[in-house]
């Protein structure tokens, strides 16, 4: 065993010095980073018409909405921002909402065990239009008119990329069940390929229609002596208030869904104050508990309490470490992790405890993966006891185990389902787009927007695809208490923006595409260089592992469908033999492929030289321009 690790700390020394696919970019005045290189050249274009980051990264936005970068317009938009007049980060919650009607006993009467994964009844409010607008008003120093014109020359008509042409292609079948889906999507009804060919001129009337009423709503309020952000705002209002909702609420009815002016008027994005850590000097940003990111930041508690370089990049030692710690913190996520907005409270300051990262530290078994983690009680790290040892019992987590011994047996057994089949890894990864962007008078923005995606659910004329994300609830609350779907309600998603400050002063900000897989791949990123030093192109290159020991947050309407897979670790198909035998004899079932993670996306502050440096990972469409 010795002699292995010190040949995997070899390993380490070699790739972590390896040359990288893609090149770093590299900045002095701005850094624009996206899912797609138009979009890319969208937020540039802004940046040299006078834009701040905030306002390029509104039109990246835009940009990748209108060209179905795994989302829509009625998607979902995850921000953090960080004010350099103020030195804080800000964190934008522009989540959709549940609508009237979307009960857990109407799901449940339809059959289902979570809520629908595609068409209306899958949907919750629209929510980027309204963050979008909500960020451009506050924080940025540009007109609607002007951020929405890449998007809008897009709408007009683009060349479509391969990648997204042929997704149409493939989910054609399902978007012939809704008419204006098909209008939009399938130029070509009839034919043999009905979707756009790559390089075609792809034309969006309606979403164009849409923009530009949008637009219109500003400029009217503008003449009216209105100032730019009261403007911003009427075109908000136009969207979530006028024709624009009457015709989205009108052909989300149509066909089938559950959305009302009601929910439409009374959904509003809310501006919060991000949850932390600080990791050896680093502070690390990441939204509340809506999300997934606090797994993160309690993975980073827990691993504190290890030597994660003495152990080598992605030694045997390393490699279980992190499956174990991000097993814990998934456990958890999946139980207590939901809406702050709704009784009841999430028990976030225990979660975040050092000391109680300490206990769940202690839990780990160093030879052996432990296929039974159960969530763990936070209540006493915050003066309390826990009200739901009951349903924890029920799970068959007994007290004993959450409180250290971890060897509970699932309520479900879950080892016996087969651990590689297509259909499980697109709901483990299912995409989404990270948009990151940097200015010299120090905005920094990041972005995880999602919903929306191909195949979509058009609403009626507006060419807005309608979100995906009430699939994110569950029904059954001894799955969760906290995250049961009501109306009124938001989720508890994926998408999961960061940043980290270090010394007070931007350090890192990054994202990822890939449903539960994100913060799994943004830990490892983080890690890569601040304890094993690479560059963030390196870091955001660098084979990373999955664990698909965890509930699925997307996909399937069955218990079965969502259930964790103990041991099952995804890796680099370059893993030596070697090292392939040493995991399986501590528990593990192996999966590889050439990339490893999503595509992620980073800036990297290097106040030394008084420059940015960009990261995009070799998998994907992804990368950016700097100047």
């Amino acid at each position: 065993m010795r002699i292995a690790i010190c040949i995997a700390v070899l390993c380490c020394a070699l790739t972590v010095n390896a040359q990288t696919q893609k090149p770093p970019l590299h900045g002095k005045h701005w850094m624009a980073i996206t899912g797609k290189p138009l979009a890319a050249t969208a937020g540039s274009m802004i940046f040299q018409q006078g834009g701040n980051a905030i306002d390029a990264a509104c039109a990246m936005l835009a940009a990748t909405c209108t060209m179905w970068d795994v989302l829509s317009w009625g998607g979902e938009t995850q921000a953090l921002i960080y004010n350099p007049r103020t030195g804080k980060v800000i964190g934008i919650n522009a989540l959709g909402m549940a609508p009237t009607g979307a009960t857990a006993d109407f799901f449940k009467s339809k059959g289902y065990n979570f809520p629908p994964e595609f068409g209306p009844l899958a949907a919750l409010t629209p929510g980027t239009p309204g963050g979008l607008c909500h960020m451009l008003a506050q924080y940025g120093t540009m007109s609607l008119k002007q951020v929405l014109a890449p998007a809008m020359q897009l709408a007009a008509g683009y060349p479509i990329e391969a990648q997204t042409a042929n997704s149409i292609e493939r989910a054609k079948a399902r978007i012939k069940e809704w008419p204006y889906s098909k209008k939009v999507l399938l130029p070509h009804a009839g034919q043999k390929r009905e979707a756009p060919e790559a390089g075609e001129i792809f034309v969006q009337a309606d979403l164009l229609n849409t923009l530009t009423r949008m637009v219109e709503a500003e400029q009217e309020a503008l003449k009216k002596k209105k100032n730019r952000k009261e403007a911003i705002m009427a075109a908000y209002d136009r969207f979530y208030k006028g024709d624009i909702a009457q015709e989205l609420v009108r052909g989300c009815q149509e066909q089938g869904g559950l959305i009302t002016m009601q929910d439409l008027a009374k959904w509003q994005p809310v501006e919060e104050q991000p949850l932390q850590t600080n990791y050896k000097g680093i502070e690390v940003y990441k939204l509340q508990q809506w999300t997934q990111g606090p797994m993160l930041l309690q993975s980073l508690n827990i691993l504190e309490n290890f030597d994660l370089k003495s152990m080598g990049y992605n030694s045997t030692r390393y490699l279980h470490t992190l499956y174990q710690v991000m097993n814990l913190s998934f456990a958890d996520r999946d139980f207590y992790y939901g809406d702050p907005y709704f009784s009841p409270t999430e028990p976030m300051t225990g979660l975040l405890s050092k000391a109680y990262a300490r206990q769940r530290a202690a839990q780990i078994n160093p030879d052996r993966n432990n296929p039974n983690v159960g969530p763990g009680d936070p209540y006493p790290f915050e003066g309390k006891v826990n009200p739901y040892m009951d349903i924890l019992r029920q799970r068959g987590f007994g007290i004993d185990s959450v409180k250290g011994g971890g060897n509970a047996i699932p309520a479900h057994d879950v080892r016996g389902v087969a651990m590689n089949d297509e259909v499980y890894q697109d709901r483990l990864w299912r995409g989404t787009t990270s948009i990151e962007a940097a200015d010299a008078e120090g905005w920094v923005v990041s972005i995880t927007p999602s919903g929306g995606w191909i195949p979509a659910c058009i609403a009626g004329n507006t060419g807005v695809g309608l979100s995906q994300r009430m699939q994110s609830f569950v029904l059954n609350p001894t799955l969760n208490p906290f995250n049961v779907v009501e109306p009124g309600k938001r989720p508890r998603v994926t998408l999961t923006p960061t940043l980290a400050l270090k010394d007070g002063k931007p350090y890192l900000s990054f994202g990822v595409q890939g449903g539960d897989t994100q913060d799994q791949n943004l830990l490892q990123c983080f890690l890569n260089m601040v304890e094993f030093g690479m560059t963030v192109q390196e870091a955001c290159e660098a084979a990373n592992i999955n664990s698909n020991q965890l509930w699925l947050s997307l996909g399937g309407t069955k218990t079965a469908d969502r259930q964790p897979r103990p041991g099952n670790l995804y890796l680099s198909d370059k893993t030596p033999d070697w090292q392939r035998n040493e995991l399986r004899r501590m528990g593990y079932t192996l999966s590889f492929d050439d990339r490893t993670s999503g595509p992620i996306n980073a800036i990297y502050f290097d106040w030394k030289h008084g420059s940015f440096w960009g990261g995009s990972s070799n998998h994907g469409e992804d990368y950016g321009i700097g100047w």
